[in-house]
Parts: structure tokens; sequence; C-alpha cells
């Protein structure tokens, strides 16, 4: 979706006139968006519309870019200049207030110059940075490296400079335009930042101006980078800093920003899993992280995402994490309520029982943590969609979702009713659909990612007699868990799939078995129920291997050792296992 400006205006600045775009409410807080090479104003297409409900947002074209006034000088492009325009254009279109700004690669370039300068401490709010750093504050970090060899001090400068070698290409005389002018095509470059960015090339903007702002913009290269690198300069600011980090960025690694806590007064950091142009691929990201820092900062309350972004802050691994738990009145449920708890989370916690929920409520409780109980039937679409909303309206949307509400069930196929099938395909598969869908689009329209973890078993990948409904039910999560890790990918969600083996919980004592008398039922119940405490394997282990599953946004995760080598052994020797199966009768 794409909004049309309210507002064009030319804003003169010297001899240069800058084109400025202005959406949204005029009267709402100014948010300035500042592209960079080989962008314009088009870069923010996909942003925009996120901003324009509640804003007044004002983009404009970079000199040399766009509808700007062009230049062929070198010099027109130092930085100095272009913070120059950037508070020319501030000036004009919100006069008495100061402006947030959201900018990405060289705009973030021009942005710090612009925030170390004195009159920001005025006239700036917020700065959000996207994949552009203080060029004096990288060549510091590089020099404050190698002043210290170790070889992680050696390996990170080194592995930078690589990342950014293709800048030294650009600033050679004649090859950068003749081999941009040659394979600089619309086409090409949309199908190339899509690759880097894991993106649909229809999410890659581009103005009418592209080829001539790609060629034109290369300027900005050699008015900068070696004069900052060889001559560094001490440059602070007071303008609350938000640094958007993209861990697949090929062009700035992570490393290059841990110290820009020296520079900054108030600083906020996101590590986020995406390439360069995060304004492509990850609009809600971007709309939702300025939106939460100008809550913050205008006394509307900090979010939970921010306030763990923020550096310099102690916290336990999951402070300002909020974990949504379901059948988490007892035992692998419970047990990883209070891991995460312990760990600093907030919990919300489900359970078909509510006063079992409410149980390992106080638990977390006692333990000093903070959880809140509900009642839930996960198998319930409405329900489930009801409890999200629920949830959502009192505390936020979820950092984790823990996917856990089960249950057992044994017997022959033919034994089984259809209703009784259906059942536990309803709670154990439906059960983790309906929480993903409810949760999972929310944590999708945030855009600022976040981690499912998918409850199935070792009886997904271990066909066994007397257990088709049940073993059914979390194959098909496993499966489920394996589509929407891929689908979520790009919106930052990772989804563990869990698979415990053995493990002493309740579920083996009220699993229903079909085709048996109540004698023969309760009689197999207590049987396993005593291998499987005998076997010693504990749902804290499990919550211990959920908590590590997050941490590490693992893909699949067998918890004992008999899931772990089972798997393995499905994928090496399937027809084994098949073999095996149809000599091992479980119900006698």
């Amino acid at each position: 979706m794409t909004i049309d400006p309210a507002n064009e205006r030319v804003v003169r600045n010297g001899a240069f006139d800058i084109a400025v775009f202005e959406y949204g409410d005029p009267a709402g807080e100014t948010v300035v968006l500042v592209h960079g090479w080989p962008d314009t104003h088009h870069l923010w297409e996909r942003v925009i519309p996120l901003l324009a409900d509640r804003f007044h947002v004002v983009a404009y074209d970079t000199r040399g870019h766009g509808a700007s006034t062009r230049t062929q000088r070198t010099a027109d492009f130092r930085l100095d200049e272009l913070a120059g325009d950037f508070y020319a254009v501030i000036d004009a279109v919100s006069p008495d207030r100061p402006v947030h700004v959201l900018a990405h690669d060289w705009g973030s370039i021009q942005l710090w110059e612009a925030v170390c300068e004195p009159q920001a401490a005025e006239r700036v709010a917020s700065f959000t940075s996207v994949s552009g750093p203080n060029l004096d504050h990288i060549a510091a970090w590089i020099r404050n490296r190698l002043s210290r060899p170790t070889p992680r001090n050696v390996w990170q400068p080194l592995t930078q400079l690589a990342s950014s070698a293709y800048t030294f290409f650009f600033m050679t005389p004649g090859l950068p335009r003749a081999t941009f002018n040659a394979i600089g095509t619309e086409k090409f470059w949309q199908r190339a930042v899509s690759l880097m960015n894991d993106t649909p090339a229809a999410n890659v903007k581009l103005g009418p101006t592209f080829r001539r702002d790609m060629v034109d913009g290369l300027l900005i290269y050699r008015a900068n980078i070696v004069q900052r690198l060889l001559a560094p300069r001490e440059r602070r600011t007071t303008v609350p800093v938000q640094l958007i980090v993209a861990g697949r960025d090929v062009a700035l690694r992570p490393a290059g920003y841990d110290d820009s806590h020296k520079w900054t007064d108030r600083l906020w950091r996101r590590d986020v899993p995406a390439g360069h142009w995060v304004p492509f691929s990850h609009p809600e990201l971007l709309a939702t992280a300025t939106t939460e820092l100008v809550d913050a900062l205008s006394g509307a309350g900090i979010s939970r995402g921010l306030a763990r972004a923020e550096v310099g802050r102690t916290r336990r691994e999951f402070d300002d994490h909020l974990v949504v738990v379901t059948g988490a009145g007892s035992g692998i449920g419970r047990e990883t309520a209070l891991a995460f708890a312990r760990l600093g989370a907030e919990l919300v916690l489900s359970d078909i029982d509510e006063l079992a929920a409410k149980r390992t409520a106080e638990l977390v409780g006692a333990e000093g943590g903070v959880a809140h109980a509900y009642p839930l039937d996960v198998s319930d679409e409405d329900a489930v969609r009801a409890h999200a909303d629920t949830v959502i309206a009192a505390h936020g949307v979820p950092d984790v979702l823990i996917n856990n509400a089960g249950v057992g069930q044994a017997g022959g196929f033919l034994d089984t009713p259809a209703e009784e099938f259906d059942r536990v395909l309803r709670i154990n598969l439906g059960g983790v659909v309906n929480g993903c869908r409810a949760f999972g689009s929310a944590m999708a329209e945030r855009g600022l990612g976040g981690h499912i973890v998918n409850l199935s078993s070792m009886a997904a990948y271990s066909p066994q007699r007397d257990m088709s409904a049940y073993a059914t039910s979390k194959s098909a999560v496993f499966m489920f868990s394996d589509c929407l890790r891929a689908e979520l990918a790009d919106r930052g969600i990772s989804v563990s799939t869990v698979c415990p083996g053995i493990v002493h919980t309740n579920i083996v004592a009220t699993t229903r078995i079909s085709g048996v008398s109540a004698e023969v039922e309760a009689a197999t119940q207590r049987k396993f129920d005593k291998l499987y405490e005998r076997r010693g394997y504990t749902p804290d282990k499990v919550a211990d291997q959920i908590v590590r599953a997050v941490r590490e946004r693992r893909d699949i995760v067998p918890v004992t050792p008999e899931s772990w080598l089972q798997y393995r052994v499905n994928r090496i020797a399937p027809g084994a296992v098949r073999f095996a199966a149809r000599r091992m009768k479980l119900v006698r």
C-alpha cells in the first residue's frame, strides 16, 4: 500500500533546492525519513502508510537525488553539507517543535553528523538509525580494536573492512560510473536487493530517477570515507538514539556498533534478523520501533521491547519479555513457566484446569516472578482468539509463545472411535494451530519478531502400533512447524519444534486407551506411569531445553537421549523403524 503526499514543497539551502514530501496529520508529531544511496524518498513507501495515520511524516530527496538539485562536485556531498540540508528541511516543516528521525544507510550516516551538532539537542527529539553508523565512531572502533590485537579484536575490524571493500571500488575514478551505467538497471537492482534481503522484488521501491541517482550519488563515498577513516573526530550526542542493527547486513557487521554507547547519552539497540535494506523487507518493524521510541520519550510508557533494548541496563536474560504458555497447569508447561520466570520473564499461563493454572502462577509469584492465569480450551478456536485479544489488550503482544497443551491417547486404530481420534487432533494439532494463528498474527503485525515453540513428540517420527491418533497429531505438529518456520522467517519470528521422549508427567496417567475395559485402562496407565517414573527424566529438564531453544533460535529439538537417537535413526533407516513398529504392541 502506498499513499500520495498531502503536500509537496521545495526547501532552499544555499544553492540547493531540496524536494520535500509531507504525509499524514500536519498537527501530529513530526517524523522525518531520510534515505541513503542509491535511493530517494520512494525508499519509504512501505513505511509511510504505517506512520501517517498518527504522525506528520516528512520525507525528502537528498541533494543529488530524485527531484532535488543535481551536482557533480564531490565537495557538495560532504556530510556537513548534507546535515545542513536536514536542518533546513526541519526548520521549514516543523519550526516550533523538535522532530523525530528515522534514517537508513547514508541517510543515517548524515544524521549522525547532524545529531552530533550543538543545535541537535533542541531540534531533534529522537534518532532511529538503520544500517548507517557514524563514520567517526566506526573509525575509532577499528583503531581501538587494532590497538589491542587479540584474535577477536583483529578479526572484527578485518571482517568489517572486507564487507566494506566495495566502497573503495565506488571511489575509483570512472569505473563504477561505467559499471552502473552498464548493469544498473531497475530490474537488476530489484533482484539483487530482493536476494540480499530475502524479500519479494515487488517490495523494492525505486524512484523514476533511479539510474541517474545510482551514478550521481556515488560521489558521497569519495567525499567522506577516506577523510573520516584517516582522521576521526570525537563526536558525541545528547539526542536519544535507537540502533536497528541488521544481522544479515552484507555491508555492515553488527560488531561495528559495539562502542556506540560511548558516544551517546541514551542508547537503545535492537538486533534484527534482516538484510541491509530493512525499509523494503521489514517496514512494520521500523514503524513499530520508531513509534515505541516516540511514546517512551513523550511519557506514554516504555514498551517491553524498548526496555530490553536499552544499552547499559542491568537485566536478566528475559527481563521485559512476555511469555505465553498453554497447558501451564502441570508438567512441562509448569516447569517451563518457572524456568522463564527465573530469568526475568512475565508469564501468561493458561490451562483447561483454571485452578491448576492459578497454582502455577502462585509458584511463579513465590519465586518473585509475575504471572497471570487464565482458563483456556486450546481446541476451541474462538476461545483462543478471544484469549489472545484479552492478553494483548491487558499485557501486550507476547515475545515468546509456548504451545504446550496436549493430551495422550492409545489403543488400536480400529478400536478408536472417530470422535476420540478427532478430539486428539483438535487438542494436540488444533491447539497449536489456533495459538499460532491468534498470537503469531499479532507478532507479525507488530514487526519486531518473536519466537514460537511448538511441543511435538518423539512419536512424531516413531510409528507405533496403538498410538495412531497421538502420533498422527504430533507428526502433524512437526510438519506444521516446519512450514510455519519457513513462512515466518522473513518476519523475524523463529519457530522451534520440541520433541520430548520418555518424560514423567501426568499425561501418561491420564491417557485414554480405546478398545479396553476401564480396569485394563487403569492398569495400563499405572504400568506406564511407573515406567516413566523409573526412567527419571523430569519436566524441568525439558523446560531447560525449551529455554535453550528460544535463546539459540533452534529449529528441531529432540530432548531426551532416546528422542535424539530415534530422530537420527528414522532419518537414516526409516525402514528399520517401521519394521520395529510392526512388532511392538503397547496395549495388551
